[in-house]
């Protein structure tokens, strides 16, 4: 007999969630294409309050003041739609992983925080959620 627990045989089983289809995890590419879409978005609208003046190209960019937009649309967009803009685009919204517990202003925060630390995006489960989600207990998944 094995002491052990039978495997995994897809991402997100062990959560809960469907092997495929609407609430099935999001794979690395279109989480990645979302953030994308919301950094860009964001550093534009930074662009438009802050003007830097300088030879390059580089000093005209708004730099870490895009950081602000990101975070509004990160927290205001997740706690009305449970999604940004980015993740609308993409077909993808977050989700909390505990049945019949809803995403919560303090959770946002605290997901946004460590999602701009970028490291704990980087470290993913057997799942392929990031620190970030596994922290906050959420999921990105397909909408």
């Amino acid at each position: 007999m094995s002491g052990g627990t039978a495997p995994q045989r897809y991402r997100g089983e062990k959560i809960g969630l469907p092997s495929g289809g609407p609430g099935s995890l999001s794979t690395f590419g279109p989480r990645l294409g979302a953030f994308l879409v919301d950094a860009i978005a964001s550093s534009l609208v930074a662009a438009l309050f802050v003007h830097h003046h300088g030879p390059t190209f580089a000093d005209k960019l708004p730099g870490s003041w895009s950081l602000v937009p990101l975070a509004v649309d990160y927290v205001g967009g997740l706690l009305i739609a449970g999604r940004t803009l980015g993740m609308y685009l993409f077909g993808l919204r977050l989700i909390r992983v505990s049945e019949g517990r809803t995403l919560d202003i303090g959770t946002i925060v605290i997901r946004t925080i460590l999602l701009f630390l970028l490291v704990p995006a980087l470290v993913f489960d057997r799942d392929g959620r990031g620190l970030q989600d596994r922290t906050t207990d959420t999921a990105v998944v397909r909408a």
